[in-house]
């Protein structure tokens, strides 16, 4: 099967190399924020936007201007690419698949920009990668990289690591077929519930570094008054931003152990079953609870099942997405009577009052997931990834 796969490498420019990468981040935020405001305002005088080859000879133009000719400095595949980004993210606005296009800032904690191959200017050999106006950038190769190289994202973080991802164009095998269904049923005690009775522990990334991450932000709130008293720019204050990166890893490292651990679970999901069951959670309402919200969040459902959806893609499996009204608690797994009761969370296991089987609340959720998901694909009727 032909897919597109990113890598991502971490690497080590010189700090004549990190100065190019800022100024080509900061030359791509501006193309991006200049032509969002034409954009908006043309659409406010006219009533139509712009396309992106109007964008496209208007940047040529600008380049040749005496204030902006700065722009020349840099990759000029990189400032095209700003230009689709903005072109793209209209498009989905006006699809309906999400909010409009905001200005980028510069204190966003991510910064990036994105180069395409064109004539051989990205190419890894041995621990080296060349990009764009770059040329040779040290790199840490963990894995070989297979397939047509496409484009090339390089980002730099809060921590001041910098990183690339390659996308390339690649051949991926199917995995072997194992015959067999799993019913999945996530929940904040245990991360999940297969329906084979295995359980994944909640890893719970935030809360085991919360108390360590309140007494590092609390000392870089003292730092950021203090440097305000003095009258002095945070990008000056030297204690301030030496907090801010000890904040910024605690930050980094809650996010790859939970993102660790999603993708040993999921990949592990994946390699034992080919049909897998899950709900169909809302998760963007279930984060309007107060008291939940954070344990919602920390759990990370969705980056779960999102691996889940591209892996069984990628390996001939099959995510079959059981519709929320389907009440997987309430069913007993045995005779399909319905208990109204176990609405309540606090119950966590029953008795069916018609067949008299006790059940785990979690289990014989997992259990109505996958015989609802082996139904629906029987049918032909599930939103099957």
């Amino acid at each position: 099967m032909l897919i597109h796969k990113a890598f991502r490498f971490r690497i080590y420019p010189t700090k004549e190399q990190q100065m190019l990468i800022a100024r080509t981040i900061g030359c791509s935020r501006f193309v991006f924020n200049h032509f969002l405001y034409k954009w908006e305002h043309t659409f406010k005088e006219t009533g139509k936007g712009l396309s992106y080859g109007i964008c496209s000879a208007e940047l040529t133009q600008l380049k040749k201007l005496e204030d902006t000719i700065w722009l020349n400095e840099v990759d000029s595949i990189a400032l095209q690419s700003s230009l689709k980004n903005l072109a793209d993210a209209f498009a989905r606005f006006f699809n309906k698949q999400n909010a409009i296009p905001r200005f980028k800032s510069k204190n966003h904690p991510v910064q990036s920009y994105t180069t395409k191959q064109t004539n051989g200017n990205i190419a890894i050999v041995g621990h080296a990668i060349k990009l764009p106006k770059l040329g040779w950038v040290k790199l840490a190769k963990s894995r070989e990289v297979d397939g047509r190289i496409m484009n090339a994202t390089i980002r730099r973080t809060a921590t001041g690591k910098y990183f690339v991802s390659v996308l390339v164009e690649t051949v991926i095998s199917e995995l072997p077929k194992t015959n067999s269904a799993v019913g999945i049923d996530v929940g904040l005690k245990d991360f999940a519930v297969l329906s084979d009775g295995t359980v994944c522990e909640n890893l719970k990334s935030f809360r085991s570094m919360e108390k360590k991450l309140a007494k590092a932000e609390r000392i870089l709130s003292r730092r950021k008054e203090s440097a305000r008293k003095r009258k002095c720019l945070l990008s000056d204050a030297k204690n301030y931003q030496k907090q801010r990166i000890v904040v910024a890893r605690i930050h980094e490292t809650i996010a790859n152990k939970r993102k660790d651990y999603l993708h040993k679970r999921s990949t592990e999901i994946i390699k034992n079953h080919d049909v897998i069951g899950i709900e169909d959670l809302q998760v963007v309402k279930l984060l309007k609870n107060p008291q939940l919200a954070k344990a919602f969040s920390d759990v990370s459902w969705s980056q779960f099942r999102f691996m889940l959806e591209y892996k069984a893609k990628w390996y001939g499996k099959h995510v079959v997405i059981v519709g929320k009204i389907f009440p997987s608690s309430q069913l007993c797994s045995g005779c399909g009577a319905r208990n109204q009761d176990v609405k309540h969370l606090a119950l966590r296991e029953w008795d069916c009052p018609n067949c008299r089987c006790h059940h785990d609340r979690d289990l014989n959720a997992s259990i109505n997931l996958k015989n609802e998901a082996i139904r629906l694909r029987t049918a032909g009727t599930a939103g099957i990834a």
